[in-house]
């Protein structure tokens, strides 16, 4: 029987924006997220302990791209032997459900990052993969058939096509209601956390780990991740200035468009994680911003960061550096705007959480620190 479970206010909000955000984003990204795209392919980067980082990271001109290498962490080495069936609980929003898991041979995962299909690829379970969302391109999926459209929304007779045997989501694709309805068809579906930073992508291993019945493999999983993301923070240390007052100040602003509009990410958003582990300091952390909220132009003047971190499709979607100080007078005035240092990162990894943290945390590093080696 469902029940009613205490609210954990931070997550929630993260998801509720990250998703409504996600929503939004949408409009402006019909080139990627409403067509089929191929699987990730690898990409090999020099180590960041053999790059020459800038002398002052606060004074580079100009903007940059952040490439993101890997995956640099592969799955298991041995598939896990599932116990089934396995009973185990659905975070449906405010409400837990009793799900019982009896088949894991016919799995669509599905998340607006593709992080869900990228977990359970990580735990051996790629072949069992039937469906996706057009995030999900671990390799070996390009035969997979696609069940969104619009990068946020899931058909439910293309699902129930496939014949899945589990559908684990993050919730973060909708209608929730059409998914969850599901079940009336036998389905088991299973709600897990969202991954956007080390905590959460930590939980959700678990809890996907958990309904695909071989809940014992999270723990191995979970520490290949920390000691990625522990290795690639050491790695970052030798690119810091020594002079701590050299140390970058960045904001990661979510914009669309020429609308006006742009919102500020702070605590629980997945970004403070990523800054944090960058050693640089974090702007909307020093005013105790939680979640994603709209910014005002008096407050980013005053933060006046040193780097504006945006979302890559966010940016094409203003028109580049250019429309973006044009429809954002504000950004020009503080430093990141003056020197026109705009880091863009690609949209489904930056907050995909799961084994692609380290990745993200070197593709950042790269960036910020060693932006000519890119």
């Amino acid at each position: 029987m469902p029940r009613m479970r205490s609210s954990r206010a931070r997550r929630a909000l993260a998801l509720l924006a990250a998703t409504a955000l996600g929503l939004a984003l949408s409009g402006c990204q019909s080139g990627s997220h409403g067509v089929e795209t191929g699987p990730t392919a690898q990409v090999d980067l020099p180590p960041l302990t053999e790059l020459t980082p800038v002398e002052d990271p606060r004074a580079v001109e100009g903007p940059t791209t952040a490439v993101i290498g890997g995956p640099s962490i592969p799955p298991l080495e041995q598939t896990p032997e599932a116990d089934l069936p396995v009973t185990v609980t659905s975070h449906d929003g405010a409400i837990e459900t009793e799900v019982t898991v009896t088949d894991t041979s016919r799995i669509v995962p599905l998340s607006l990052s593709g992080s869900v299909g990228e977990l359970v690829y990580s735990f051996g379970l790629g072949e069992n993969v039937v469906g996706r969302d057009v995030s999900t391109n671990f390799p070996g999926t390009e035969d997979i058939p696609i069940v969104t459209h619009d990068g946020h929304s899931v058909s439910d007779e293309k699902l129930l096509m496939l014949s899945p045997t589990l559908i684990i989501t993050d919730g973060s694709i909708g209608p929730t209601d059409v998914v969850l309805k599901l079940r009336d068809a036998g389905i088991p579906v299973v709600t897990v956390e969202r991954a956007v930073d080390p905590e959460s992508t930590y939980l959700a291993a678990q809890q996907i780990a958990d309904a695909l019945g071989i809940g014992d493999a999270a723990a191995e999983l979970n520490a290949a991740i920390e000691r990625g993301i522990a290795e690639k923070e050491a790695e970052i240390r030798s690119l810091l200035p020594a002079d701590e007052s050299k140390l970058p100040r960045i904001a990661f602003l979510y914009v669309r468009g020429t609308a006006g509009v742009f919102y500020l990410f702070g605590e629980g958003s997945g970004v403070d994680s990523l800054i944090r582990s960058l050693g640089a300091i974090d702007v909307a952390e020093e005013i105790g911003w939680s979640g994603e909220k709209p910014m005002t132009e008096e407050a980013l003047v005053a933060m006046n960061p040193d780097i504006i971190l945006v979302m890559t499709q966010g940016l094409e979607s203003a028109g580049g550096v250019d429309g973006l100080l044009a429809a954002q007078p504000s950004i020009s005035l503080t430093a990141a705007g003056k020197h026109r240092r705009i880091i863009d990162v690609d949209d489904t990894l930056l907050f995909a959480g799961g084994t692609r943290i380290p990745d993200v945390i070197d593709g950042l590093a790269r960036a910020v620190y060693a932006p000519d080696s890119l």
